[in-house]
Order: C-alpha cells, then structure tokens, then sequence
C-alpha cells in the first residue's frame, strides 16, 4: 500500500505531498491543476520510461518519492533485498529522478537500482488504469491476460510448465533446422578439414623447423666460399705446404724455444714463455677445429641443398594455406580434430534433436489442450459475474461472452484466441469490445472485469486515471460504488471529474494552481468537512459556492455513505 507520495518540480507541479492510505482515495482539481502528472509521477516509481520534456521549466531535475508499507516476508520485500536494498518494519522508499540531460536515477530503499527493479516491484505492487488501458483492453492479448489472472494458480501453474517447454521445444527446433539446412555445407567443410589434416599430418612438420632449414640453405649455398675461408685459416694457423714453416703454429713454438734460451738469465721471462706455450695449446686446438669444420662441409652440397629447399617450399606452402606460422600450421592440426569431430558428430545430434523435438511437441499439444479447458471453464464463470457487475454498474441488459476459439499455431500464451464479447442489449448481436463499444461502455467493462479478477488475484493497490469517463448520471454513482467496493480490499487512488464517484472516497485530496498557474507544496489538500463539500459542488456545478451545488453535494455524499454501509 502506498502510505505517500512526494513530487517535486514534475510537469506543473512544483513541489506537492499526496498523503493515501488504505481504502478509496479520490484526487480532483481543475484542468490543467497537475492531476495527470500525480499518475505520471506514479508511473515513474513504477519503472517507466522517463521523458526529460516532464521536468518542471527552469528547473535542472524532477524527483517523485514514495513510501510504502509491504509485508516483509513477501516476494516484493525479498526483491528489494536482493537488490541491496533496506525496509525498515515494513516501511519501504522507492525514488525516481530525472535530470535535464537525459540521467534517469532509480532508489529501492536506499540503494540505487537499475530502473528495471522499479518495474519489478511495481508489477507486484500497483496496476494502472487510463484512457490508453480501456484502447488496450480491445486487444485480444489484454483479454485473454485478463481471463488468465481470473482463472487463478492452476492455469497459472499450467501455463508455467507449458511456457518452459514450448521454449525448449523452439530452441531445440531452431538447433535442428540450422544442423539440417547447414548440413551439406558442414559436409563440405568436413570434407575440407580431414583432407588439411591428411596434407598437414604427411609434411609431419615439426616446429622451430622453418628456422633450422632457413640456416641449413644459407649455410649450401654459401658452402664454397665456407670452404675456401676456412681452408685459408688453416694454413695460416697450421701450414703443411710452407716449406719455412712460417704458420701460427710454428711462428709460437720458434717464439718460446726464443725465450727459453735466454730465461735462465731473467726469472721475469719464465711465466712469459709459459704463456706463449699455452697460446700454442690453444692455436693448436683452433687448428684441429678448422680441419674438422673443412672434413664435415659435404662435397655433393649441390643435392643437399635441392632437398633443403623442396622443403622449405613445402612448408611455406603449408603456412599460405593454414598459417601464417609453422606454429599456427601445427595448432590448425590440433584444433582441426576437435572440429572434424563435432562435424562428424553432425548426424547424431540431428537424430537426437528431432527425438527431443517430437517429444516436447506433444507435451507442448499436451499443456496447450489443458491451457484451453481451463480457460473455457473460466471464461464461463468470468462471463457471469462480470455481466452481474454490469447490471449493477446501470448495464443491466448487457452481457459479456468469453469466447475461447483454439487455433493451429502454437504461441508462448497457448494456442487460444480470447476475445471478449459485448452484448449490449438483449437482441443484440455481441460483438467484441474493439468494435462497437463506447468509451463509457469500455470504463464500466474495465472496472467490473477488474473487481470480479481481484476476488482471485488480488492486487495491493489499483490505479484510476479517469475511468469514468464517458460516463455520467446514476451510471457514474454505480462506478463509484463499485470503485468503494474493490477499496474494501486493495487501496484504490482514482483520478475523476465526476462527484459522483469522489463521493464514494474516503480521503479526497484536491489539486489546485495558485494564482500564477503552477502547483506548490500547498496546492494537494487533504478534504475534509465543508472544504469537501465545497470542491463536491464545483464538480457539480462549477462554482464552489453555489447553494444549489452545495445542497446537491450535501446529498450525493450522503447517498454515498448509505450506499456504502
């Protein structure tokens, strides 16, 4: 239940308080007053969408803030805790601000939300009611949404179970006819990746492989300029061929016998020609080292060479098509097997989908014959009692059909096509409320439908916005009556024109402009005593204080509290 409502800089209204409470609250004002910007504040507690045209001129921001009470072990208060949110004994504070630039800011008890929360809570919370409501009311979605709030948990609870399938059942369908239309093209793709493998695993390429052979050719290409350098080291290092013996090797030995001849003169000479025999050691060994490098160059380089090369053109054929990389060419190998597997796993899935599929067609045609003999059986009992309420709401030769046709096309709702009937008078030919029906009409059929429905889903609060309009004389007391009725065990706020149904109310709250024409915190008053008789006889008469109006207003809320006790 909503116990009040804040608004600040919204539309007309500057800055305005709507105290509420339980049972029928009535709002009235003049045209223009801001009494459509109380429902639209309403709607953006509700998780609306926010219109930045809605904000106040001159002012940078709009907030409306609501205070409810909800019992703290309902669904709406574990929602509120899930996301972050605190209630504080049942007290829970929803806010909504919109700023000029476009900024929408939701709070569910003090924590900021994403508006979608708003719309979460306020489904379980509030329903709406306008002028655009009694349009949607033609539709059959609206309809057939209406008989199945009024059919209770068991269709609801069937219609959860059919909803799960028929959703498995589209998905599995919607797998299968891709699988099947993409067969052939799988095929061929299979038919590509195993011959890739096959070309792939013959090369047997290994990696870093590429490198090796880039090294391998550059060094035959180049074997005999390799040879002919390292030969020439050789005989400067260790000469076979120089009949002076003037290479390296026995330059250092001439070196050493040198100073040894001489070392026993000077100490200071023995560690150098130390030296010098270690420097012939390692000459020595570079020499060794030359004449194997010059026995491992291959003399038949030539042939070798064409083979390393056929090579690298192999793999580089390889890495234009699968790689750019060697690596990426052995990582396509790996990868192409899970794929081939998946690909050739094609026909099994195909056989295991149409058995799913087969099998959730027939529970979905299961659920769906279920859903439609609980909607035919509810649509009788609807059609009762809502023709009842017609006859009380000045409709009594009126009479309202539900009619449940079953079609071939399954849908997330069933298979059934809900149109409800008006028959005006008896002899009339009933025709559906989208043809025919007139606004009054559409306003009595809303609320009868909407008191009938609540006796089985109720709804803690309901919102009017001007349903009786359209609607005048003893037809408008009926709606009051009605309105006062459905107040008895939900909270009702209804916005009306009409005394007729605000006599009914028992808090009345008036919307009215200053002298500047905008709304300021002072503008929504609370009625009571005179000042409401008074507002009664302008919205009888137009004048506040006329004596007839006055008279007549005295009267109607008398009869409005004999109807009501």
């Amino acid at each position: 239940m909503i116990e009040e409502i804040s608004i600040r800089h919204l539309g007309v209204i500057g800055e305005a308080q709507l105290p509420l409470g339980p049972g029928f609250t009535a709002l009235t004002g003049e045209t223009g007053a801001g009494k459509t910007m109380v429902v639209t504040a309403l709607g953006l507690l509700l998780g609306d969408r926010a219109d930045t045209g809605a904000i106040r001129s001159g002012s940078g921001q709009a907030l409306v803030e609501g205070h409810w009470s909800i019992d703290e072990r309902g669904a709406v208060a574990d929602r509120v805790r899930d996301a972050g949110g605190d209630l504080d004994e049942g007290a829970l504070i929803l806010s909504r601000s919109i700023s000029q630039e476009g900024r929408s800011r939701a709070v569910v008890g003090g924590r900021s939300t994403p508006v979608g929360v708003l719309n979460e809570i306020g489904q379980q919370l509030v329903v709406v009611h306008g002028q655009s409501d009694q349009v949607r009311l033609k539709s059959s979605t609206a309809q057939r949404e209406a008989l199945d709030r009024f059919a209770g948990p068991e269709l609801a609870h069937v219609l959860g179970d059919y909803q799960e399938v028929f959703r498995r059942w589209m998905d599995a369908q919607s797998e299968l006819d891709v699988l099947v239309a993409d067969r052939d093209r799988r095929a061929r793709e299979a038919e590509d990746l195993r011959a890739a493998m096959t070309e792939i695993e013959e090369a047997a390429p290994r990696r870093g492989e590429d490198d090796e052979l880039t090294a391998r050719a550059e060094r035959l290409t180049n074997v005999e300029d390799l040879r002919l350098a390292a030969a020439q080291a050789h005989e400067l290092i260790s000469s076979e061929s120089l009949d002076e013996a003037r290479d390296a090797v026995a330059l250092l030995e001439t070196a050493r016998r040198t100073i040894d001849r001489v070392s026993g003169h000077d100490p200071a000479l023995e560690p150098i020609a130390e030296s010098i025999a270690n420097a012939g050691f390692v000459v020595g060994e570079l020499a060794t080292q030359l004449a194997s490098y010059l026995a491992s160059l291959d003399t038949d380089g030539g042939r070798e060479l064409e083979t390393v090369q056929e090579r690298r053109a192999e793999l580089a054929n390889l890495m234009r098509k699968y790689g750019p990389s060697l690596d990426e060419v052995i990582d396509y190998l790996d990868s192409g097997s899970s794929r081939l597997l998946e690909l050739d796993q094609d026909s099994d899935r195909i056989d295991a989908l149409r058995l799913e599929v087969d099998a959730d067609r027939a529970r979905v045609s299961e659920l769906a014959d279920r859903l439609s003999d609980l909607r035919r059986t509810a649509g009788i009992r609807l059609s009762e009692r809502v023709t009842g309420e017609l006859a009380a709401l000045a409709m009594s030769g009126a009479r309202i059909t539900v009619d449940v046709t079953t079609r071939e096309e399954y849908t997330l709702s069933g298979r059934d096509q809900v149109a409800i009937l008006l028959q005006p008078h008896p002899g009339a030919e009933p025709r559906p409320l989208g043809r025919g029906a007139s606004g009054g009409e559409l306003s009595r059929v809303m609320l009868a439908l909407e008191v009938v429905i609540a006796a089985t889903d109720p709804v803690p609060t309901f919102i009017f916005d001007e349903v009786d309009a359209g609607v005048g004389g003893s037809s408008a007391i009926e709606i009051g009556r009605r309105l006062a009725r459905l107040a008895q065990s939900s909270q009702v706020i209804v916005v009306t024109h009409l005394a007729q149904v605000a006599a009914f109310a028992t808090n009345h709250l008036r919307v009215v402009k200053d002298s500047a024409g905008t709304v300021t915190a002072s503008s929504v008053q609370q009625l009571g005593g005179e000042e409401r008789v008074a507002e009664m006889a302008r919205l009888l008469s137009g004048l506040p204080d006329s004596e007839t109006g006055l008279t007549h207003a005295r009267e109607l809320l008398e009869t409005a509290r004999e109807l009501v006790g």
